[in-house]
């Protein structure tokens, strides 16, 4: 994964990490302009769900892609996603961010859409 910090990071935090059917990982991933999540089972090596600032989905809404606003709202369209496949219990994979801005208005849109974690 190359040796800078937030790979170390997210590298050490997996490790630790293992998503289910009945509880799977979403990873978050955040570049400068927007935001992705993946709901995974890694037992299965298989993404279940996915939502991102590049989606019509959200295109549709009229949101400034690379703002808290649109992480709150990924989270809650991730939570939509989630809950139509009856999950109700996720693990969270900030992927070597810090809990803060981006990443946690994500986890608030998450947990707004009733999924715990």
């Amino acid at each position: 994964m190359g040796t800078c910090k937030r790979a170390q990071r997210h590298e050490r935090i997996t490790k630790k990490l293992k998503g289910t059917a009945q509880k799977p990982r979403v990873i978050v991933f955040r570049s400068n302009k927007n935001i992705y999540a993946q709901l995974v089972d890694d037992s299965a090596s298989k993404v279940v769900a996915s939502s991102s600032t590049l989606g019509e989905a959200f295109k549709l809404k009229k949101i400034k892609s690379a703002n808290k606003e649109a992480a709150k709202e990924i989270g809650k369209m991730m939570a939509l996603a989630a809950s139509g496949l009856g999950i109700k219990e996720i693990c969270f994979d900030r992927a070597g961010y810090k809990y803060h801005g981006r990443v946690r208005a994500l986890a608030e849109g998450l947990r707004e859409g009733g999924l715990k974690f």
